[in-house]
């Protein structure tokens, strides 16, 4: 009898603790839900120049905690900022996920690894805030569009590269740069491919974008997600969804599909999609094929998060 009522004591306390919304507890995504969003800014570090860097913070007001991601902008490595995937972030915390895009250092400013550096210290710096902003920090994913795409593969695969963690987050000194899954459109999976096409192509200012990131210039092979592939290093393998515009001719899909074939043949789990008719920035315009990845984004978060 005395066992009996113990049990259902412990069913009530967990009954009335899922109602209450216990503290840190994962609420399931429903990627066809409707929220408002509250929007927010920031700044999470100064450059070494002393440039702010600042986070923009998409909040869904509801009951959370909410699915939480990172955004990396592209912008080639030289240029944009936090506001590059507005509508994109938007369209995401509409449906109930805290989506936290990032300024990153520019490569005029300071080369490769500096935006990576920035990406592990915003994931880290994210797990601390998530749970403050009614996020759930136990599962941070990241979407990142062209050399965001670039520089989350390497943050998903390299999360604990000393070359990468090396800005100090002091109020959590153990907490590591680990993602649990990476959404990307036209990501710059291989950056000697998209270099020789630039150069083949006579892409002058994309050609200077490379030369003035991968510095030194043997970089761009040290930090190649296929390179890294086929030099059979040790990685971290999380789930990626890779979308990519079949007549982008700054990033090619063939080079793009080599790269999918090649995570998955090392075990990695991602998932491949062509968006036929698409450029490598078809996001950025309204129309069916945008509405189509953003519902393949948030049914890849979805599947992420409400997994077992």
């Amino acid at each position: 009898m005395e066992s009996l009522r113990r049990r259902d004591f412990i069913r009530g306390m967990s009954f009335l603790g899922v109602a209450a919304g216990v503290k840190g507890a994962a609420a399931s995504y429903n990627p066809a839900a409707k929220f408002d969003v509250k929007v927010s800014e920031v700044e999470y570090r100064r450059t070494k120049a002393g440039r702010q860097l600042m986070a923009r913070m998409y909040e869904p007001e509801g009951t959370g905690p909410f699915p939480t991601v990172l955004d990396l902008h592209g912008g080639a490595w030289n240029a944009k900022d936090r506001k590059a995937e507005e509508p994109m972030d938007r369209a995401i915390a509409e449906s109930g996920v805290l989506v936290v895009a990032v300024d990153l250092t520019l490569a005029p400013e300071s080369p490769y690894p500096a935006c990576v550096q920035d990406a592990n210290y915003a994931v880290r710096w994210l797990k601390t805030k998530a749970a403050s902003l009614n996020g759930n920090p136990a599962k941070i994913g990241v979407y990142g569009s062209s050399s965001g795409g670039h520089v989350a593969e390497l943050l998903a695969m390299r999360p604990r590269d000393s070359r990468y963690n090396a800005i100090p987050l002091p109020e959590a000194p153990r907490t590591d740069a680990s993602v649990a899954y990476v959404a990307m459109r036209s990501p710059i999976s291989n950056t000697f491919a998209r270099y020789q096409n630039a150069e083949k192509l006579k892409r002058t200012a994309m050609v200077r974008n490379n030369t003035t990131f991968f510095v030194p210039w043997d970089t761009i092979h040290e930090s190649n997600p296929q390179e890294i592939l086929d030099r059979h290093e040790t990685i971290t393998k999380v789930p990626f969804l890779i979308m990519q515009g079949a007549l982008d001719d700054n990033v090619l899909p063939a080079v793009q599909e080599r790269f999918a074939q090649t995570y998955r043949d090392a075990g990695g789990d991602i998932q491949y999609q062509l968006f036929e008719g698409c450029e490598h920035e078809w996001v950025a315009q309204p129309g069916p094929q945008t509405d189509q990845a953003r519902e393949m984004v948030k049914a890849f978060i979805a599947r992420q998060v409400n997994a077992s």
